[in-house]
């Protein structure tokens, strides 16, 4: 079976959709664009490269095993909770610090591309809501004797989608880094992330599979 034109931008609308609701990898992009248009960019490749593993998971059928095993289920769901609540302690960490030790460590300007990137991979990697979704949405366009190069296709476009709307997140907020850089701006976006991180943490840890 070979994809037309047609299924994979309605894939790629679809994906759209899920990549613009807001969640942990918006907040975490958000952050992290406020130290540097670099950083911002780094999060959302890691976040892609996360979306691609999902979208070749669920190709594959792994991720219907996740979803549908209720241990592996909570062991990522758990694992993804306390990672968001780790995130959210350490932002709320961050606003509690003054000007001046606030780029020290467990703040964000001494973050380096690499830990920004394993943040956003680690952030979506840890979420099986996206096993749920995935799970869902592969079958629609991805028949069972679909060729493997058909999987890696759409996994792309995933990826790409998520990378293109990132991209874009983190590239508005670093245009406005002179407004939210300044030390109270960013204590209170630290201070509101922190917060929603561990709200989306206790959240993803009432979610059944």
């Amino acid at each position: 079976m070979t994809l037309t034109v047609g299924q994979v931008l309605g894939f790629a609308a679809v994906m759209a959709v899920g990549a613009l609701s807001p969640g942990p990898d918006f907040a975490i992009v958000v952050r992290h664009s406020v130290s540097g248009r670099a950083h911002g960019m780094a999060t959302a490749t890691g976040i892609a490269a996360g979306v691609f593993v999902w979208a070749v998971t669920a190709a594959t059928g792994l991720a219907a095993l996740l979803a549908a095993s209720t241990v592996a289920f909570t062991v990522v769901k758990a694992a993804g909770a306390a990672y968001l609540a780790w995130l959210g302690v350490r932002a709320i960490v961050a606003a509690s610090r003054d000007a001046g030790s606030l780029r020290v460590a467990g703040g964000r300007a001494d973050l380096s591309l690499l830990a920004a990137f394993r943040q956003g991979l680690l952030c979506n990697v840890f979420n099986p809501k996206a096993a749920v979704f995935f799970v869902a949405l592969m079958p629609q366009f991805l028949r069972a004797d679909a060729a493997p190069a058909a999987a890696v296709l759409l996994a792309l476009v995933a990826a790409t989608v998520a990378l293109l709307w990132f991209f874009t997140v983190a590239n508005l907020v670093a245009a406005m880094r002179r407004l939210l850089d300044r030390p109270p701006v960013r204590r209170a976006i630290d201070a509101v992330t922190g917060v929603a991180l561990i709200g989306l943490g206790i959240r993803l840890v009432a979610t059944r599979n």
